[in-house]
């Protein structure tokens, strides 16, 4: 998921929905407040304010009155980012009713979210010391994108697409948790590659795969975990095909090509195997990391990486 001022590794939930407040007083001692980033869910509540109040089906006015134009920062980026308007959002809700229903349910984990997300920023800080840790902004949207990120505005999450793409993980705190320390890694990443509106498949697949190996380290698990069954064994015959279009341009064939029914993207896996291969091969990790994500030449990255076609990775 790319869209491609530092702040205090701690950090705090800025707004939990509705009920949740009390719950994570109960759940995290006080000397946990300041150890995770800032999550916004303000958007969120305000949503399903204006949804009750119009018994599940707000008119564009609505939502644009009360709900986009109330909005928070990260909410008015992500709209701005990903052409998200109130006639989009109720032309959604009005043709998936159930996904708006299903995804309140996601509010539920965002507490034990928080915890695991601030274990994964502490061990960014460790390998990147010059780590960027930009709020995340959780929002209701028209169903995609599931997020995007970027050096500048940090990451914003879509609560409702998120919620809605169950092939990237079935248990729902993984999906977040996975999720957001790949927006992570892009944040981390170069602001002139970010900007790149002409990036080759190897270049994109390279800041994907990065982010990809980012969630791994600091998290425990990829974003797109789904993507080692489905490759399984396909190894060569993969990299093979993904070799002879890496000066490509034309990214639909690897990339960006999921949708909420079925998985796609198989250049985040190449990617992330590409880097991982550079890290696995580097004496000095932490070096190799930083590397990874200042990346200024995607050849050199794959020229020093040991990768090829079918490598078994460790």
């Amino acid at each position: 998921m790319r869209s491609m001022k530092r702040i205090i590794a701690g950090a705090v939930i800025a707004v939990l929905p509705w009920s949740l407040q009390p719950e994570l007083a109960r759940s995290a001692p006080e000397s946990h407040a300041l150890a995770g980033p800032v999550i916004h869910t303000e958007d969120v509540a305000r949503f399903y304010q204006v949804y009750d109040a119009a018994g599940g089906h707000p008119s564009r006015d609505q939502l644009q009155k009360d709900y986009l134009d109330r909005g928070s920062e990260g909410l008015h980026h992500f709209a701005k980012a990903r052409n998200v308007t109130a006639e989009r959002i109720a032309d959604n809700l009005a043709k998936h009713p159930q996904m708006y229903l299903d995804a309140r349910r996601c509010a539920d984990v965002l507490p034990r979210v928080r915890l695991r997300l601030a274990a994964a920023i502490r061990k960014l800080a460790a390998l990147y010391p010059d780590a960027q840790l930009l709020p995340v902004t959780i929002v209701v949207g028209r169903g995609k994108p599931v997020g995007i990120a970027s050096s500048r505005s940090g990451v914003q999450i879509g609560l409702e697409a998120l919620c809605a793409t169950t092939w990237m993980n079935p248990n729902l705190e993984d999906r977040f948790v996975h999720t957001i320390a790949h927006e992570y890694g892009h944040v981390q990443q170069l602001a002139a590659l970010d900007d790149d509106e002409h990036p080759t498949v190897l270049e994109a697949s390279l800041i994907e795969g990065g982010a990809e190996l980012t969630a791994e380290l600091i998290s425990g698990e990829v974003g797109y975990s789904q993507l080692a069954a489905a490759t399984r064994g396909r190894e060569q015959e993969l990299e093979t095909a993904f070799a002879a279009d890496e000066d490509s341009t034309d990214l639909s064939r690897w990339l960006y090509n999921s949708t909420l029914e079925r998985p796609g993207d198989l250049g985040y896996w190449v990617g992330w195997r590409i880097v991982k291969s550079y890290y696995q091969h580097a004496a000095d990790k932490r070096r190799a990391f930083r590397e990874i994500l200042e990346m200024t030449d995607p050849h050199v990255i794959l020229e020093k990486s040991g990768w090829y076609p079918g490598i078994e990775l460790k």
